[in-house]
């Protein structure tokens, strides 16, 4: 495996602001005068721990210029409220948009921070007489409230998993309404074979079927992450991000889900 000096951002790459955007994307900062190409979403999109992440892949096999507009901590909030990335997206000839997790959403029951979407704010009063018994003081993080929840084994996770997919739909139906260019629509199920790690919500293939009305594709594809795909030891972290990166895609993913945008990105065209 690479071992790198690296901030937060991992293997050591350079971020870079857009515009009126306060996100923060992967760098080097490209040019937007001339024709573009967008991927948009999260930690995959962005490649964190990647060399080459799959919008960089996508740009040499199309010989078109592809930004990569991925952002770390990135969910279907910050997406949302960020008037500047609607500005940036609009501005290319296609977008193509990693569909956001469910779990990183205010909802009916708990308000997320409004950039660093895997963070909990609070939980809202109707959370607190769902689960009366739960002391919430010192949950920090979505993952870590969910499996809480998830842990009491009852029919109240499923009241609470109900509510987040209706949100999930309701906010990506608005986000692509949103939206004047073509959209492909990846949908990136991140497979984690152990347990403790998996996602206890994820996005079905009825939400998706939900949001097609409103996008020109969606193209789904599934992949390992680099713990336990053989991967690792093609990523780049430093001494102490191993952990992290056991829990992001690895090179071999981004090629396969280049790979299956090609032939959708040249049927638009």
């Amino acid at each position: 495996m690479s071992y790198h000096q690296t901030g937060s951002a991992g293997a050591g790459h350079d971020v870079c602001q857009y515009g009126e955007s306060r996100l923060w994307f992967r760098g080097p900062e490209r040019s937007l005068d001339t024709a573009y190409m967008v991927c948009a979403g999260g930690d995959e999109t962005y490649g964190r721990f990647v060399e080459r992440p799959f919008a960089a892949i996508l740009e040499d096999r199309l010989d078109r210029r592809c930004l990569n507009l991925g952002s770390l901590f990135c969910r279907l909030d910050a997406l949302c409220g960020d008037a500047g990335l609607f500005s940036l997206l609009n501005g290319a000839e296609l977008c193509i948009l990693q569909a956001p997790g469910v779990l990183s959403q205010s909802n009916h029951f708990y308000r997320v921070h409004p950039r660093r979407n895997d963070r909990v704010l609070a939980p809202t009063p109707d959370l607190i007489d769902l689960y009366p018994e739960v002391d919430f003081a010192d949950v920090h993080f979505v993952c870590h409230l969910m499996r809480l929840l998830q842990g009491y084994q009852d029919a109240r996770f499923e009241v609470v998993a109900e509510e987040l997919r209706r949100n999930w739909v309701r906010k990506v139906n608005d986000l692509l309404g949103r939206l004047e260019v073509p959209v492909i629509l990846l949908g990136l199920r991140v497979l984690q074979d152990n347990d403790s790690q998996r996602v206890p919500v994820t996005v079905t293939a009825e939400m998706l079927d939900a949001v097609r009305p409103y996008i020109a594709d969606c193209v789904e594809v599934a992949a390992h992450v680099s713990g336990q795909s053989d991967e690792l030891e093609d990523m780049l972290f430093g001494t102490l991000q191993q952990p992290m990166a056991e829990h992001m895609i690895g090179p071999a993913a981004h090629k396969t889900i280049a790979d299956a945008l090609v032939g959708p990105i040249r049927n638009l065209n």
